[in-house]
């Protein structure tokens, strides 16, 4: 099929010149079409349902075309995954996946298809994108005529459901990272914060539980390369994904010492896992998050988050072996210690951050209010980047976690393996030297968050003899998601299954909690 004749087919978007963006049945229009004409390149596949039973479509582009997740690792090319509209609001993600994949099958980006395979989920919240109105999202500087909303139809945030797995599209789209096993995950997003003078701010995974060198990969290579070639080739501003705070925050935050006085400081968001970039990191595979500037035009949010995932596809094409040889060398190594308690810190100096200008303009549809980014009117000012975190508090990675087979804890056996990590069956009774966790305290959050009042606990840790009956469950950490498991399971975690209810019935003052941790390798009847 010519080039001309791919370039027929438009997007809700550019159809409506930006006035009105793709709702479902448009994104599959749109895609079956592309498969239609481009079968050679192209396939078209659901990955999971949503909670209204719409189809999740999933496209996948290569050269020669594959279907499975055998055949893409029988290529032996990275798999890049990028998804869009996890937000229903934020929608030109969405848009800008449907465009790049014209370029990608028939047009100047074909060639990446000889080294990648792309992976492209262009309507995640498919339930949200169908509630479009313009009395969402009113700020943002379009579409006019509306999107839809930031929730799932069970009112849940899909960006922070990866470690509790509450909604249908959360456990698909788990199930998806498992069977495709992406070396790269790219989340599309839009802002929601601070006026700054950036047209995109990006994320890697903050979590330092993650491979440090992975990190180091993310932070020192592949983005500082990207950002320049925004720049020079497209001509767009990026920096680290941000909002401006002040020191005193800091302090009250994080009574940290190094947050005192009242400077202006840029401040990322969050290290836990329940936001996907930093999950994708504890399953050793690299992560980026995209977040174009509400405020500029949606037509310029489009075209900027469309270049930002080609710069990256280009990036990930050129340094393919590189990334292969780094996420095996992450799925090979095992750590003593991981982190149960975090800190932000700064970057190692000051750096100059844009302070943007905005104005306020009308809503012609809605007769509301946006407010729109004043292009090229911004001023540096040099401030701490608070960009990085760092663990506060240490422990022990056991060489197994091991719990009875109880019916209170199915849930958490059903979790686990949700996210696909192996787990293993005792043959026969045993009695061995475990590490007890003693509860000493409990708190729930007053507030209940995503229908969950979270809970975290103190107490503390003893060595004794405990007898396991045959069936009880052994999730062994010397496997590739050995720091996903650990952020799970450990009853100090953060953002593990403590903190989301799973374990309720058994927390209280003087109760031990059930899980429990062998440190040292040790030989057990599996069946």
């Amino acid at each position: 099929m010519a080039s001309q004749d791919i370039g027929v087919l438009k997007s809700r978007a550019e159809l409506s010149n930006y006035e009105e963006t793709s709702r479902y049945e448009d994104v599959i229009r749109f895609v079956q079409e592309l498969q239609t004409r481009r079968g050679d390149l192209v396939r078209f596949q659901s990955f999971g349902e949503t909670e209204e039973k719409r189809a999740l479509p999933l496209m996948i582009l290569a050269n020669p075309a594959v279907g499975s997740p055998k055949e893409a690792a029988a290529s032996r090319k990275p798999v890049v995954f990028v998804m869009a509209n996890i937000h229903g609001g934020e929608v030109e993600g969405k848009e800008a996946m449907l465009h790049l994949s014209r370029r990608l099958v028939d047009g100047d980006l074909r060639p990446l298809l000889d080294k990648l395979i792309v992976l492209i989920a262009p309507d995640y919240n498919a339930d949200g994108n169908e509630k479009i109105s313009t009395a969402n999202r009113t700020d943002q500087n379009g579409p006019i005529g509306g999107v839809g909303t930031r929730e799932n139809s069970k009112g849940l945030d899909l960006n922070r459901d990866y470690m509790k797995l509450d909604s249908s599209e959360a456990k698909a789209l788990v199930q998806l990272m498992a069977g495709w096993d992406p070396a790269l995950t790219v989340d599309l997003h839009t802002t929601d914060g601070s006026y700054h003078g950036y047209h995109l701010t990006y994320s890697p995974m903050l979590n330092p539980n993650a491979d440090p060198r992975l990190i180091a990969f993310e932070r020192d290579k592949m983005l500082p390369a990207i950002t320049q070639a925004m720049l020079k080739d497209h001509h767009f501003r990026t920096y680290y994904y941000g909002n401006f705070s002040a020191k005193e925050d800091m302090q009250r935050e994080f009574n940290s010492p190094a947050a005192q006085g009242g400077t202006a400081i840029w401040r990322t968001f969050d290290h836990r896992p329940r936001f996907g970039s930093n999950y994708v990191g504890l399953r050793n595979r690299l992560s980026i998050l995209s977040e174009a500037y509400s405020h500029l035009s949606f037509k310029g949010r489009v075209e900027v988050t469309a270049a930002f995932v080609e710069e990256i596809l280009k990036f990930s094409a050129a340094h393919s072996s590189e990334i292969l040889k780094l996420i095996r060398s992450a799925d090979a190594a095992a750590s003593r210690q991981l982190g149960v308690a975090f800190d932000v810190r700064p970057v190692s100096h000051p750096v100059d951050i844009l302070v943007g200008e905005v104005e306020k303009i009308r809503n012609p549809r809605s007769g509301r209010d946006m407010t729109a980014m004043v292009e090229n009117k911004f001023k540096p000012k040099r401030m701490p980047d608070y960009g990085v975190f760092a663990p506060t508090r240490l422990t022990t990675v056991p060489s197994l976690y091991i719990f009875r087979p109880e019916s209170q804890l199915e849930p958490v056996v059903k979790n686990l393996r949700g996210h696909g990590i192996k787990i293993e069956e005792l043959a026969e009774p045993v009695t061995i030297d475990v590490d007890a966790f003693e509860v000493n305290e409990v708190n729930h959050t007053a507030r209940s968050f995503q229908g969950h009042n979270e809970t975290s606990i103190k107490g503390t840790a003893r060595r004794e003899k405990v007898e396991f009956p045959a069936g009880s469950y052994i999730v062994r950490t010397a496997q590739p998601l050995s720091r996903l498991i650990f952020y799970l399971l450990e009853p100090e975690s953060d953002d593990g299954l403590t903190t989301w209810n799973y374990f309720d019935g058994y927390l209280s003052s003087g109760k031990t909690h059930p899980v429990y941790k062998v440190i040292k390798e040790i030989k057990l009847p599996i069946r």
